[in-house]
This record gives structure tokens, C-alpha cells and sequence, in this order.
């Protein structure tokens, strides 16, 4: 008999999964099971859909489920796994649009469910007009209604990466929009003096934000739809839609009822394999916890850039390869309108978390040089180690053509390269690009000074 992989969810992790052991084991039988309509999506493409800058809902799609059948899988579209026997080495599946049940029989299991939204425990919150936005379905139903003419005022609820992002979809398409957060500043996982940056551009943007206040619940209309949000300071903000944007946490109701393990941060605890710890179940993407290689704490980061990294290992070491996946150092990105940050190491809360002594070093630069017509604003912001200067974090925002520049940051920061050495990189220069002094090289520049001040040399 042939040896079974089940696969739980079909997006990022769970078809990469099932991709690469197919791959290397033609032989193997795999049947991947995805509740949604779709496969192998981009989720994060989901607000340039809904603002219109992507054309279509199909341009999002990476993978159909007949592209995915072509290769070998038994996909099971709208099939939603309802429990996991690992005992018996069987999962219950509920058929959604027939209503059938059954089972099926694995040899090996990938646990590949996602993240959930956040949804904050205030009355009104299921009301009608009232959307999260985590897959793409949710993407359809949101579209479909802006769509329809009758929305003129939004309030987005979280100003993190999401919630900035369906601010500016909706922006774009010429609706007045408000975010409203409880945190002091938009995108939190940035310092405060970046986040003051990011919240000044996104006013500057004529997107309304509503900060250190958060939500106590949503008015509810006699037609059964949310008409305002109204805050804990109690202010009520008109609205004719209401989009989530808290936030999502690992999916892990299953794994918890089946009795695999989770980690200390909530999410499924694997090793570097992506192996669980019950024989023959393995997991990976927005589920499962990863180890920060510089806190070494265990975090949950749902980006689909993991996912699909981890799936990937998971699939070479089911289909008898080996890989491991070594970890996350919080490498984000995101834009507003002509507004760029990124984000990659550890900020200032963090490090000092971590039990780090640091300095810090900030500068304002242009994109590129001065003189040329399309220079703009950027501001780079560097954490290093006292002492050894080994660069801790970075942080950017700033117009078109700021933010990219973070991935030179985070390789470096992978690299456990010092700001000194971060200074004498060889990096491109024309006027079109870059001053050239890059505003990389300048903060790394003062970063080293701040560092050779502080121990005396």
C-alpha cells in the first residue's frame, strides 16, 4: 500500500507542503483539504484588490486547485477538517456546500490552518457591515460590498499592518476613512518616534486616526447593520462599514483538542524540521511558533513568506530530504498611499526585553541624491549592541523608494554583522538611487559613533 500525507488548509504552508512531497515522492498519496474557495492565494495582496490596483481576484491566485490536481494532489475544496484522531491516524472532515461527513486515513499529517482574526469581545461585533479580513473570501465579501455604491464612511478598527492597509484601499477609492487603535501610535512593533512618522504621513494622507482609545463596541441600526463605532473614551464614530484590523492569532483549536503540543507563544510547538511532537504530525505557517534568533524567544510571525518557507522544509523532509528552517528575526514591511516602513531585528522595547544594552542612532536623509527631481524624505533608525556593535535592529520610513532598503538591514542582522561593518558595505550609488553617502551607511555611520562613545575609545 501507498503511504498517505493528509494536508489541513491549502494556502501557503500546506500547498507548499504538499508540492514538495509529491515532488520527491511521486508515489506518495496526498490529500490536502482547504475549507475556502481557493488555493495557494495571496492574502496579503488582498487591500491592493479591494483599493483596485490589482485587477483581478484571479491575479491573487498562485496555484488553482486544478493546478494543484494536474500535479498529482487529491485537492478537497470547501471540505472543512473538524477533528484529528491521532491515535488512530484519522481526520473527520465536513463537506460544506453537500453537508457530507467522513473520514479519512494519513500515514503522515501536515497541520497547515492559519491564523484567525482577532475579534474584540464588544457588543455589535457580528453585526451586519461588520469584516474582517484574514482569507479570501473575506476579501470577496468586502470588495462585493464597497462595490455596491452605499459606503461613503469606513472605520477601520486596528492600526497595524492590516488596518493601515484597508485604510488605504479604501482611501484610495474616495471614501472617508477613520482608523481607530488603542495604542498611542499606528503599526506598534515600530518606536515611537517611527510611529510618530507613520501616523503624521497617514493624516497627511486624509485618513483620520483615532489613537489611544480603543473600541467599546459597535451601534447597531434597527436594519441589523453597524452604523457607528463607538470608543471607550466615548466617542462615537459614524460608519456605514466597519473593517477588522486587530490582528490574528494561530489557529490551533484542533491541534489543542487532538493533543499535539503547543509552544509557549500559543502557537504548535515544532522543531527545525517543522516535525510536532506526536509522531508522524507535522506543521507549519501561520500555526506554528518560530524561534526569534536574536531574543531566542519562541514567537508567532504570520507572514506568508514563512509559511511558505516552512511548508517547504516540511515537504522535503516528508518526501525523505532533509531541511530545517532556522528561524525568524521580524523582517516586516508596508506602505500608505506614497508612505513606506519596514522593520527588521528588534526594537527598543524588545531588545531591552531580551536583556540587551543598546544605543540608538537615527538620521533623516533623501532617497536619492538631493538634487534629482524625484528625491524624497527617508529617515533610517539603527539599534546596536554597547560595546560589540553588533546591529540589533533597523528601522525605515519614508517616501517611494525608502523602504526595500531593509532587506540590505536584515541580511546583515542575520549575519550578526557589527555597525562598523554594516559602514563599509559596498552598496550601489547613481544620483537616481541613492545619495552618495546611502542613508543606510549614515545611520550605520553614527550608530558606530554612538557605540565608540559610549566605550570610551
Amino acid at each position: 500500500m501507498s503511504t498517505r500525507l493528509v494536508v489541513i488548509g491549502g494556502d501557503a504552508a500546506g500547498g507548499s507542503a504538499a508540492s514538495q512531497a509529491k515532488k520527491r515522492r511521486p508515489d506518495l498519496d496526498v490529500v490536502m483539504f482547504e475549507r475556502g474557495r481557493a488555493t495557494s492565494y495571496s492574502a496579503c495582496g488582498i487591500p491592493y484588490w479591494i483599493s483596485g490596483t490589482v485587477d483581478a481576484e484571479s491575479q491573487l491566485v498562485a496555484r488553482t486547485p486544478e493546478q494543484h490536481r494536474a500535479a498529482g494532489l487529491d485537492v478537497r475544496m470547501r471540505t472543512e477538517v473538524t477533528g484529528i484522531d491521532t491515535d488512530k491516524g484519522l481526520v473527520h472532515w465536513h463537506d460544506l456546500d453537500a453537508g457530507t461527513e467522513g473520514t479519512e486515513p494519513y500515514d503522515q499529517l501536515v497541520y497547515a490552518t492559519g491564523s484567525v482574526p482577532m475579534r474584540p469581545p464588544v457588543e455589535g461585533i457580528d453585526a451586519r457591515g461588520v469584516y474582517g479580513v484574514q482569507v479570501l473570501d473575506d476579501g470577496v465579501a468586502l470588495r462585493a460590498e464597497l462595490d455596491r455604491g452605499h459606503v461613503r464612511r469606513v472605520v477601520v478598527v486596528g492600526g497595524g499592518y492590516i488596518g493601515l492597509e484597508i485604510a488605504e484601499a479604501c482611501q484610495v477609492r474616495g471614501l472617508d476613512v477613520t482608523v481607530v487603535d488603542k495604542s498611542p501610535q499606528p503599526v506598534g512593533t515600530f518606536d515611537p518616534d517611527v510611529g510618530r512618522y507613520i501616523a503624521d504621513a497617514v493624516r497627511a494622507e486624509g485618513v483620520e486616526l483615532v489613537l489611544s482609545d480603543g473600541v467599546a463596541g459597535i451601534d447597531v441600526g434597527p436594519d441589523g447593520r453597524a452604523r457607528a463605532v463607538v470608543t471607550e473614551s466615548g466617542r462615537e464614530l459614524p460608519a456605514d462599514l466597519v473593517v477588522l484590523g486587530l490582528g490574528v492569532r494561530p489557529n490551533v483549536r484542533l491541534a489543542r483538542e487532538a493533543g499535539i503540543p503547543l509552544g509557549t507563544s500559543g502557537g504548535v510547538a515544532v522543531d527545525q524540521r517543522m516535525r510536532t511532537q506526536v509522531p508522524g504530525v507535522w506543521a507549519a505557517g501561520d500555526c506554528v511558533e518560530s524561534v526569534h534568533r536574536l531574543s531566542r524567544q519562541r514567537v508567532v510571525v504570520a507572514l506568508g513568506t514563512h509559511a511558505n518557507k516552512q511548508g517547504r522544509v516540511a515537504g522535503i523532509n516528508i518526501g525523505g530530504g532533509y531541511a530545517t528552517f532556522p528561524g525568524v528575526i521580524g523582517t516586516a514591511i508596508t506602505k500608505i498611499c506614497t508612505t513606506e516602513a519596514a522593520r527588521t531585528g528588534l526594537s527598543e522595547r524588545e531588545a531591552e526585553d531580551a536583556g540587551y544594552s543598546f544605543v540608538t542612532a537615527a538620521v533623516d536623509s533623501t532617497t536619492t541624491a538631493g538634487y534629482m527631481p524625484n528625491s524624497a524624505p527617508i529617515r533610517v533608525k539603527m539599534i546596536a549592541e554597547r560595546r560589540s556593535g553588533r546591529l540589533l535592529g533597523a528601522q525605515v520610513v519614508g517616501q517611494n523608494g525608502s523602504a526595500k532598503r531593509i532587506d540590505a538591514l536584515a541580511i546583515c542582522i542575520w549575519n550578526e554583522m557589527t555597525v562598523d561593518e554594516v559602514l563599509s558595505l559596498d552598496l550601489s550609488y547613481a544620483p537616481p538611487f541613492a545619495p552618495v553617502w546611502d542613508p543606510v551607511l549614515i545611520a550605520a555611520r553614527k550608530a558606530f559613533e554612538a557605540v565608540e562613545a559610549d566605550t570610551g575609545f
